[in-house]
């Protein structure tokens, strides 16, 4: 299933990058979606390139039914976004792959900040994708709104905390 959206944020693009790999960040959004923040990394300078690992464990009330058949009470969703150095715009890509620990679901697609002055748009395009036999294209299908709505809040809530 493809994942696409993208939206824009008011916040030039270093300040938006800033806070995506701010720890103080991915816990506040973690608790929003009533999660626990396992582990968070950034590897290597945010001037240049550098990969931001979290691990979230996560709630699965809200998972699809046919998805809860395979997980308890909560899953950890491993993120890992591997970002370029910025181009001579500011603009960055970051390769993200999105696990689900004990569920054959995975994502695997780009991230993008395309600065604009004093505003960035953050756009992602992924594949969602489950190896079950049978019923990994329904299990992909019902994960893919989840993960999305998921990504847009990451997007919403930067354009907020930037804001305070």
């Amino acid at each position: 299933m493809a994942l696409n959206a993208s939206t824009q944020i008011a916040h030039p693009a270093e300040q938006v990058i800033a806070t995506l790999a701010n720890r103080d960040f991915a816990e506040h959004l973690t608790s929003l979606a009533q999660g626990t923040l396992s582990n968070f990394t950034v590897e290597g300078d945010l001037n240049g390139a550098f990969t931001l690992t979290s691990v979230r464990a996560m709630p699965t009330d809200r998972v699809p039914d046919i998805a809860r058949k395979f997980v308890g009470e909560s899953i950890n969703v491993t993120q890992v976004e591997s970002w370029s150095a910025p181009d001579a715009q500011g603009n960055r890509s970051a390769e993200v792959k999105i696990s689900v620990a004990g569920v054959p679901v995975n994502v695997n697609g780009t991230e993008r900040l395309t600065a604009a002055g004093d505003s960035t748009e953050f756009a992602i395009d992924a594949q969602v994708s489950s190896s079950i036999p049978f019923i990994g294209g329904k299990l992909a299908s019902a994960a893919e709104p989840y993960l999305g709505k998921a990504l847009n809040l990451q997007a919403s809530q930067v354009s907020a905390w930037l804001s305070k």
